[in-house]
């Protein structure tokens, strides 16, 4: 078939043919696009936060397309702050319709390393459980994450958090405004 696309992933993930789509970011009001053959170079920067753990958390995310930027952001009234950081990739993944060379920026060790060091890859490949063979947290997210990344050419940055990193400092607010929502 014409509409597809054969893509090498830099991550544990096999080579996969995935579908041409006609914009980057659902952008309601716009249309972006691509030549066949060209991935287009996007960044995700993402936070989560929590005011308890668990308790209100909130997350908070922004794609960033040459010189379009999106924002993303939400909550939930009782949840944990590992959740909120898997869920602000993930909001972010899934606004993106079509491959991407994607660069994903994050101050959550538990995202980056869980993804880098391949431990959700094994927690999947083991029913979800550690080599401790305690069950791993959080496989819902996890197993939504390996799904939507493997469409992507993803790197992953790990960026310290508070650190004055602009886009990160951003999103940390998004993520508190998202869960002040629950107080």
């Amino acid at each position: 078939m014409s509409n597809f696309l054969t893509i090498n992933y830099t991550l544990f993930f096999p080579p996969l043919k995935c579908y041409y789509y006609k914009s980057i970011i659902d952008f309601p009001d716009r249309e972006v696009s691509y030549h066949m053959g060209d991935l287009p170079v996007v960044e995700l920067y993402t936070d989560g936060a929590c005011s308890g753990n668990p308790g209100p958390g909130g997350y908070g995310a922004i794609l960033r397309y040459g010189s379009i930027e999106k924002e993303l952001s939400g909550g939930e009234p009782e949840t944990t702050n590992n959740r909120m950081e898997l869920t602000a990739v993930l909001v972010g993944l899934k606004a993106l319709k079509k491959p991407c060379k994607l660069t994903i920026y994050s101050d959550s060790q538990y995202f980056c390393n869980g993804i880098t060091k391949g431990w959700a890859e094994s927690w999947k490949q083991n029913g979800w459980r550690k080599k401790d063979k305690k069950p791993a947290l959080n496989p819902d997210l996890w197993d939504e994450l390996l799904t939507e990344l493997a469409k992507h050419e993803v790197t992953i940055e790990w960026v310290k958090g508070h650190a004055g990193h602009p886009e990160n400092e951003r999103c940390d607010k998004l993520a508190v405004g998202a869960y002040q929502k629950y107080l």
